[in-house]
């Protein structure tokens, strides 16, 4: 609209946004090697571009007011077939034509023009590239060995013996088809040919074959591709697969697949967060939370909880993510929940769509959080102001969804009638008003598992953030892999290993990368990697 507003004044924009120059009527004018070219010929080359649908470069104004074009549509032998009336040659190297018409004109940027060395080096535009992504081997608590894909895949010092069990999980967001169609205005960096489904689906397929994972735990698999494509093709890899769709009428689920050489399932726990009697709880996000049973020979072993999910994505209703986690949280604990009083492994994957940090994140990790004070819009941390945002409500959620503040399901419990001259119904209800009334005051959530992450989310030498998805608008990490391991209570600065001791063991994870990196091959979705996200992937040792 910026760009429609300063035509109409007869002003253009220059090449960065600061100021303006006329749009002369007569002779038409060059900035360097900025040119222009007239509007009704420019528009019936990208009739179906929004004037305003263009990439956000950093160091530019967020939303330059012009079409964008691919360097790739500029190379050194190019000729504009349709940008003019003239088919007159000039030249190249100062990119100025002599024979424009005398109609209104619009400003095209010279870093579009230009070679790709001229565009922010975080957004290149590269068609062609592969990412390569190292395996860091974590054994004896430090970091030994790296190696790059297509090497080994075995640690020498990771290695099987008879009294451990070793298995891998993948967690990803394979990006369902409707919600990409749905916001296409996230893609706009990408070439038309590598969003559709049909190009998309041998990609991931592949990677998921390269990767070879003993465990999958896959977001947004969209219904009907599942039925017909993704179960059928997993299920000849020797995966069982369990599929949980969104309630309402969303388009996808959460699936977890795993190999019958491994496991063999004991029970499938599905959750579904929306509640029609609670109003807080009106979203359609789903869990899933299975238990399998390792296949050792002679052997006996704990089974492995394994939970899978993908909470809400709104940064500003943090209470209705903190409350689904709960529900999830409970659920694993009671699927998790062993006879001695004790846990079985847990392994939780998914799309948290909250940064490492953030008062979610950190609840996970740490296993308590006060939420006193607390801004709405501060609880995933993809919010930069709370300016305008309500506090937490105490307690979050109402007592009718069954969940306590300690992340578990609450059991019905009929007090003791002691002697008394009170009538024993009135007795009931005064101490279950006591405890309500102390629920209602406490701002502690806890729960009582000891889980860590997969990663680090910094790298160590720069400190630079790891990302897992990467976009038009933005490059974060909401992706996880959790698992239940007991942390030294060491200090730690980002980057830092982590420290394991007993539980699940990490030995090895598939290092992620920065949004720099993921720019130099054009982002996600590229020729390559087919969805907006990055697969993570994690090697435990179980010891028997």
């Amino acid at each position: 609209m910026e760009a429609w507003r300063c035509m109409r004044r007869g002003y253009g924009r220059c090449v960065v946004g600061r100021g303006r120059y006329p749009m002369f009527s007569h002779h038409p004018k060059s900035l360097g090697r900025d040119w222009t070219t007239p509007w009704e010929n420019l528009q019936r080359c990208c009739w179906n571009r929004h004037i305003s649908s263009c990439m956000r470069w950093p160091g530019h104004y967020s939303r330059a007011p012009y079409p964008y074009f691919s360097s790739r549509h500029f190379s050194l032998n190019w000729r504009p077939p349709c940008l003019f009336e003239s088919r007159t040659q000039f030249q190249y190297s100062n990119w100025r034509p002599d024979n424009l018409s005398q109609t209104s004109l619009i400003h095209l940027s010279s870093y579009i023009m230009n070679s790709e060395g001229d565009e922010p080096s975080s957004k290149r535009r590269k068609h062609q590239g592969m990412i390569k992504r190292n395996w860091e081997y974590i054994c004896n608590h430090k970091k030994e060995k790296t190696k790059i894909l297509g090497d080994e895949n075995v640690d020498p010092q990771c290695e099987d013996s008879e009294n451990k069990f070793d298995f891998s999980v993948m967690s990803y967001n394979i990006l369902s088809q409707d919600l990409l169609e749905d916001n296409s205005h996230l893609y706009r960096h990408c070439r038309r040919p590598v969003l559709h489904w049909s190009f998309r689906f041998p990609n991931i397929l592949k990677e998921i074959k390269h990767f070879d994972a003993d465990v999958l735990c896959l977001q947004e698999v969209q219904e009907d591709h599942y039925g017909t494509e993704i179960r059928p093709s997993l299920e000849s890899l020797g995966y069982h697969c369990e599929y949980k769709m969104r309630t309402g009428r969303k388009p996808d689920g959460c699936a977890i697949c795993f190999k019958h050489s491994k496991f063999s399932l004991l029970s499938v726990n599905p959750v579904e967060f929306f509640r029609p009697d609670i109003p807080l709880l009106d979203r359609d996000n789903i869990g899933l939370v299975l238990l399998l049973q390792p296949k050792i020979p002679c052997a006996t072993s704990p089974a492995i909880c394994v939970a899978n999910t993908h909470l809400l994505y709104n940064p500003r209703r943090g209470d209705i993510k903190l409350t689904q986690l709960a529900m999830l949280l409970a659920e694993i604990s009671s699927v998790a929940h062993q006879k001695d009083g004790s846990f079985c492994p847990i392994v939780m994957c998914g799309d948290f769509n909250s940064v490492p940090g953030s008062p979610l994140y950190s609840f996970i990790k740490e296993g308590k959080l006060n939420y006193e004070g607390l801004a709405i819009g501060k609880v995933s941390g993809q919010e930069q102001s709370s300016r305008g945002q309500r506090i937490l409500s105490i307690p979050i959620w109402p007592p009718n969804l069954g969940i306590s503040q300690n992340c578990v399901y609450e059991v019905q419990q009929v007090p003791k009638v002691e002697k008394t001259d009170k009538d024993p119904t009135q007795t009931q209800l005064e101490k279950t008003e006591v405890l309500e009334t102390a629920e209602k005051l406490s701002s502690n959530l806890q729960h009582h598992f000891s889980l860590s992450s997969v990663y680090s989310h910094f790298f160590p030498d720069t400190g630079i953030p790891e990302v897992t998805t990467c976009h038009s608008r933005s490059a974060i990490t909401v992706d996880y892999i959790f698992y239940s391991a007991e942390k030294e209570d060491v200090a730690r600065h980002p980057g830092a290993e982590v420290a394991l001791g007993g539980g699940l063991k990490l030995l090895a994870r598939l290092s992620l990368l920065t949004e720099q990196d993921l720019w130099t091959v054009n982002g996600l979705p590229n020729e390559n990697n087919s969805s907006d996200h990055l697969p993570l992937l994690a090697k435990f040792r179980l010891e028997l």
